[in-house]
């Protein structure tokens, strides 16, 4: 397989978000607007790909039995990280998204991506699936809030595109989450089959 094709797989055929269905606690929670959404994306992608990079290097030295937790210790620091970047360089963001940043260590996605490809590839091919699965979820979370900042605030990324009056409250709250995630996975669900 491809260096490209292991990218497009990523965000195609093993969408954490839409086809997989992982991850869905910062899904739900933190896409009440396009920014956050693309933000906790962001962050969750550079910890992806840094991680299944540290592992893969450190697979053969790691021995079986403790495999797991030197897994969560490369991925809490990585995550220890982006949250200090973004304190310094992000304050707002990072306010934002607040405790889901450091939740990103717990995220089935991560740790998934490290045990099923990281642990059994080259360095070079674990980046790639790093990318293309971190950017099948920004893309995920950067849709699903897009939709959920249009129908619940009538603004995409702030800007406003529906006068405030029209802006239905439900989809910013958690059950506008549930539907808009449900929608659009019957979308794509109906673009599949045709």
């Amino acid at each position: 397989m491809s260096k490209l094709d292991i990218i497009i797989n990523g965000i195609v055929k093993e969408n954490p978000t839409f086809v997989l269905m992982l991850g869905m606690c910062p899904t739900l929670a933190t896409t009440t607007s396009a920014t956050n959404g693309l933000m906790m994306g962001l962050a969750t992608m550079v910890v992806l790909i840094f991680s299944n990079i540290i592992i893969s290097c450190i697979k053969n030295i790691t021995p079986d039995m403790v495999h797991i937790p030197v897994y969560i210790v490369v991925i809490a620091t990585l995550v220890t990280l982006v949250q200090m970047a973004m304190q310094a360089y992000l304050p707002e963001i990072n306010k934002s998204l607040g405790l889901f940043i450091p939740l990103i260590v717990v995220n089935c996605i991560i740790l998934g991506r490290a045990e099923s490809y990281a642990g059994k590839n080259t360095p070079l091919d674990s980046a790639c699936d790093g990318l293309g699965i971190g950017l099948g979820f920004t893309i995920g979370l950067t849709i699903l809030g897009i939709f959920r900042e249009l129908l619940g605030n009538g603004t995409i990324f702030e800007m406003r595109l529906i006068p405030e009056e029209y802006g239905m409250l439900l989809f910013i709250l958690p059950p506008g989450a549930f539907l808009t995630l449900g929608y659009i996975i019957a979308v794509i669900n109906r673009f599949k089959k045709a």
